[in-house]
């Protein structure tokens, strides 16, 4: 199933694609205007999502129908999961990730990192992947290799397709991260629940990472995009994907093909979310978890050109529906050192 949430006459609308053509599940149901809507009808039904939300179809066809391509056209699809403090005020929406999944990912990041190897051949980037690779993916239930994690943000950063990625007026650069990212929602007791695969593009900043690898943390705190769809029925298995960038019409770079899933990960799927969800504080009931897997490609050490404003990127995996674009924002302010003030 196929997932959005877009807006119409500036009501928040939830739909599924089939096709050309999105029926509207809020048409039928106007309680359901967003998937942690129908994810918490759902619970309360005793019904997976998806299942919930196939009852709803199987009646929109007799209404509600609009054209996906239309949609896209006039920037109404937004982000396919947000939050919703009309049904739960004390729900929060957690953005991170895991690095070093990936066999392209490492040998970019080792290179980054090898100026602080000294008498050691290996970077510690390595050596995490490594792990990844010996422990990465234990038997059903033991305990693997804990994988590189990072936090991103809240919903604050998050952007649907169509949206700004912006680079910081204190921030050399950006730089896309084409990845499959994972949406999960906490049910009432406390188990997480996995909803879908949305396609994402993890926007960071590896000038600032490339100055010593002690910055990862911060290169992250960037805006991201996801979408236009969540899919609920994807096998994680194998992925095709690729992304490209434009510049007034001309691609100045494409990654050729990108290979994700499990297939071409030293973590498993499962191991990654064990690690994510063994913290008491991401088992919040009600929270949402985006969680970025990892790219293998990026364009950061093959390019001599920087991004500017009005740029846009493009992201996309089969199986995930439309192309995620998004433009780039370079955001400009004062260059004076943030000062503190008595409270």
């Amino acid at each position: 199933m196929r997932i959005i949430q877009f807006e119409n006459a500036g009501k928040p609308i939830l739909g599924v694609v089939r096709g050309e053509q999105v029926l509207s599940i809020s048409a039928q149901n106007p309680s359901l205007t967003s998937v942690y809507a129908a994810f918490v009808a759902a619970r309360r039904s005793g019904k997976r999502l998806q299942e919930f939300l196939e009852e709803i179809v199987s009646h929109a066809w007799e209404g509600g129908i609009l054209r996906y391509a239309h949609l896209l056209d006039e920037g109404k699809v937004r982000a396919p999961i947000s939050e919703e403090p009309r049904i739960n005020p004390r729900s929060r929406l957690l953005v991170s990730g895991t690095g070093l999944t990936h066999t392209g990912s490492v040998e970019q990041r080792d290179e980054m990192h090898k100026k602080e190897a000294t008498t050691n051949p290996k970077s510690d980037s390595r050596r995490m992947f490594e792990l990844g690779l010996e422990g990465g993916r234990p038997p059903p239930g033991r305990r693997g290799a804990a994988p590189e994690w990072f936090y991103k943000g809240d919903a604050r950063i998050l952007r649907g397709p169509g949206e700004p990625l912006d680079i910081p007026s204190f921030a050399p650069d950006g730089g896309e991260e084409p990845e499959v990212a994972g949406v999960y929602i906490i049910d009432d007791q406390g188990a997480p629940c996995w909803i879908g695969f949305v396609q994402s593009n993890e926007w960071s900043d590896h000038v600032t990472e490339n100055i010593n690898y002690l910055y990862l943390a911060p290169s992250k705190l960037r805006t991201c995009a996801i979408g236009p769809e969540l899919v609920t029925d994807l096998a994680f298995d194998d992925l095709r994907g690729r992304c490209r960038v434009f510049r007034r019409d001309q691609v100045i770079y494409d990654s050729g093909e990108l290979r994700t899933g499990e297939r071409n990960m030293c973590h498993s799927l499962a191991n990654i979310e064990d690690h994510h969800f063994k913290y008491p504080q991401h088992r919040s009931p009600g929270d949402i978890h985006v969680h970025f897997f990892g790219t293998s490609k990026l364009s950061f050490q093959h390019r001599d050109w920087k991004y500017q404003d009005g740029d846009v990127v493009e992201v996309s995996f089969e199986g995930l529906g439309a192309p995620l674009r998004n433009p780039i924002r370079r955001l400009e302010s004062s260059d004076e050192p943030m000062t503190v003030v008595l409270g």
